[in-house]
């Protein structure tokens, strides 16, 4: 049986979100029919965003090679990081382990390619709007793509920073006001590109037209492991 690992605690509530979907998502009928899954949780590690931003000298890159590797000896076939602006640094990570990293970034692009999406909004920290993570994924799918202006970007930051990982409820208002602005842009799609706008998703109703990346990590994953897939999570995108 193949297992997954995974890289937690970045935040450790999309962590525990990610694993969630996972049992969820996967086509079983008993425990046993379940993915095997090893989590090494590591809230420790540095802030992924401050490092990209120069706004702090502290790399998240040796504590999360050493997490990859310690998954990779206890059998992971592959991992996942329930982080997206870490996958800044899989390029450097992959170096040090024989195992894949499954890249919800370049994923999420070929779900909406798959799904006959031209345009999308991308909402992300600015860290991942910085290193245009998805913004290269879309183009290499020959996807259009719209990114939130300085005000919205401030206000996507405050929802993920303010809100969320501080443990408060979300000014859902600030979330519309994006979103809005994106889709007078033609953005068909909003990418959910950052774990803790997946927990706004997870519970509150955010409308149609969106794709949490967090639950293509979780289908590529389950998919990459070689268990089913339930048939409500072949598409993605909210209707």
């Amino acid at each position: 049986m193949k297992s997954l690992g995974v890289i937690g605690g970045l935040g450790p509530m999309a962590t525990a979100y990610f694993l969630e979907l996972i049992v969820k998502m996967t086509d079983a009928s008993r425990d046993q029919d379940h993915l095997e899954v090893t989590i090494l949780n590591r809230p420790s590690i540095p802030d992924r965003t401050a490092c990209i931003l120069g706004k702090s000298a502290e790399s998240p890159v040796p504590m999360m090679a050493k997490a990859a590797k310690t998954l990779e000896t206890l059998g992971a076939c592959c991992i996942a990081v329930p982080c997206i602006t870490s996958h800044y640094f899989f390029g450097e990570l992959q170096k040090g382990v024989s195992i894949p990293f499954v890249n919800l970034v370049k994923e999420t692009a070929s779900h909406l390619k798959e799904n006959g999406v031209k345009k999308a909004g991308i909402l992300a920290t600015s860290g991942t709007v910085a290193t245009r993570l998805f913004q290269q994924a879309l183009e290499a799918e020959g996807i259009g793509f719209a990114v939130p202006d300085e005000d919205g970007q401030q206000k996507v930051m405050h929802l993920i920073y303010e809100n969320v990982k501080a443990g408060l409820p979300p000014e859902l208002p600030l979330f519309e006001e994006v979103c809005a602005g994106l889709r007078k842009e033609g953005a068909e799609c909003m990418i959910l590109g950052c774990t803790e706008l997946s927990l706004i998703k997870r519970d509150f109703p955010i409308g149609p037209g969106c794709l949490d990346a967090l639950e293509v990590l979780a289908k590529r994953s389950i998919e990459y492991c070689e268990k089913p897939l339930r048939p409500a999570y072949r598409s993605l995108i909210t209707r």
